[in-house]
């Protein structure tokens, strides 16, 4: 059963000193609220963190996420004693965080991301290139797979203006309704592995999982008035698929703001280092510089120009993030002396 949830060898070797304290390895399937469902050995079973696992955690990005693999006791509502460490992860800023640098760790341990958008007017690239941001840097192999083809008129073009952007990345046109194209993903589940479905809401991530199934294992919508899919999934869940593969469904995202991101985004616009390498200077901005290589092909044509406003664009955005990290540490590092302090004066007396 474990190695049709993706168990490998190394994950064996991960786990051996919590075998020999005699607890067992299973993986999150469900997260909601801090409860949890897990796939185990023995079929699915409910759980909970254990108080000691909750204090020692030293940030919301280091509990369980879906995906992940578990350490867990043998009680009836398993209690998680740590994780093990993730091969991948998918993470943003976490929304509604009230100005604090939260991770929120979408999906763990995935081997393949597949970032949907939907060719009935929900394809943006510049969204796409955040999410080909993220999706790089998560470790997984990212796919761009664009839905509801039966309802675009020129198929082709879409993905012509997709693969302007998504540099070295596969790219696949398919229909939830008509089946075209989704052939072409099955590969991608091969080996047992797991695929993490990304986009916004209603572009069919979960009809798309029901094709895939070849029945239906998730919930889906009606369309709304405007035509649109309407949002179903409420929370990420691991799905295993009787065709091969698991399936990690998230619901839409309405924002994703970038973490800890920097060599996604000089994954995600290769091209634009390639040409910045040519450039006279080596710290040039773009912008005034002589000999700058960047301006030059962008004036020759041959890289546009909204590339390189939406790469400062992020670019400007991870360096606010790692202020706001470095003001938090400072805080903190404040707190902890003025910690130590009072406790030192204390026990001079």
């Amino acid at each position: 059963m474990l190695a049709r949830l993706g168990w490998t060898p190394a994950l064996e070797d991960d786990f051996a000193p919590y075998a020999a304290d005699g607890l067992e390895p299973a993986r999150v399937a469900v997260e909601h609220r801090g409860a949890y469902r897990l796939y185990t050995s023995r079929g699915e079973q409910p759980a909970e963190l254990s108080g000691r696992f909750r204090h020692a955690a030293g940030s919301r990005g280091e509990l369980p996420a879906v995906g992940d693999w578990v350490a867990v006791d043998g009680a009836e509502t398993a209690r998680v004693q740590a994780v093990l460490p993730r091969r991948t992860k998918f993470s943003r800023l976490a929304a509604n965080d009230h100005g604090q640098t939260i991770e929120q760790v979408v999906a763990a341990n995935v081997d393949v991301i597949f970032l949907t958008a939907g060719l009935d007017g929900d394809l943006n690239l510049r969204r796409l290139e955040r999410y080909l941001t993220l999706g790089w840097e998560s470790g997984a192999e990212p796919v761009v797979v664009l839905t509801k083809s039966d309802l675009c008129d020129d198929v082709d073009a879409a993905l012509l203006e997709v693969e302007s952007i998504a540099v070295g990345v596969p790219a696949h046109a398919v229909s939830n309704v008509t089946g075209e194209g989704i052939d072409g993903l099955a590969p991608y589940f091969g080996e047992n592995r797991t695929v993490a479905a990304l986009g916004s809401s209603g572009v069919g991530k979960s009809s798309l999982v029901n094709r895939l199934a070849g029945e239906e294992v998730m919930a889906t919508g009606d369309l709304r008035a405007d035509g649109r899919g309407r949002h179903t999934t409420t929370n990420r869940q691991l799905l295993v698929l009787s065709s091969g593969g698991l399936y990690l469904d998230t619901p839409g995202m309405r924002e994703l703001r970038l973490w800890e991101s920097e060599e996604g985004l000089t994954a995600a616009f290769d091209d634009v280092a390639a040409v910045a390498a040519d450039c006279r200077f080596s710290d040039c901005a773009h912008e005034t510089e002589p000999g700058c290589a960047v301006r030059a092909a962008i004036a020759e044509g041959t890289l546009d120009s909204e590339r390189l406003t939406s790469w400062r664009k992020l670019q400007n955005e991870l360096r606010h993030l790692a202020r706001k990290q470095d003001a938090r540490l400072r805080s903190e590092a404040r707190k902890e002396w003025a910690r130590f302090s009072r406790s030192m004066r204390k026990t001079s007396w």
